[in-house]
């Protein structure tokens, strides 16, 4: 399986996260937060595979184009970037050794921590 960054994902979440879109929640949260299948396919539906994807730190190459299996490491609800989320992500490329994952998770990680520090 060959996982890489999605760098326009991470380019989107560095922006939403720039533009104050975001939740601080705790780790423990993201089983919660994280979109339902329903909720994945109807944003397909509305607004394409293309905007789906933008949600999402890593593509799977061996994946075909179109096909939502095709991206992984999930870091929002399709309107905010959730700390949970990025968090999650985290942890599942360090296992899973994606280092350009990991150290593009570990940024936005960073950013959102230093929102956390200011919001306390």
């Amino acid at each position: 399986m060959a996982v890489t960054l999605n760098q326009r994902g991470y380019e989107h979440a560095r922006k939403l996260i720039d533009d104050g879109r975001f939740v601080l929640d705790d780790r423990d949260m993201w089983s919660e937060h994280q979109p339902s299948t329903a909720r994945e396919d109807g944003l397909i539906r509305k607004h394409g595979i293309d905007e789906y994807a933008r949600w999402y730190l890593g593509v799977d190459e061996d994946v075909p184009e179109g096909r939502k299996t095709r991206y992984k490491f999930p870091y929002g609800d399709f309107e905010d970037v959730h700390r949970c989320g990025v968090l999650s992500a985290e942890v599942r490329a360090a296992q899973r050794r994606y280092h350009d994952i990991e150290t593009a998770v570990a940024h936005l990680h960073g950013l959102l921590d230093a929102h956390r520090a200011t919001h306390h």
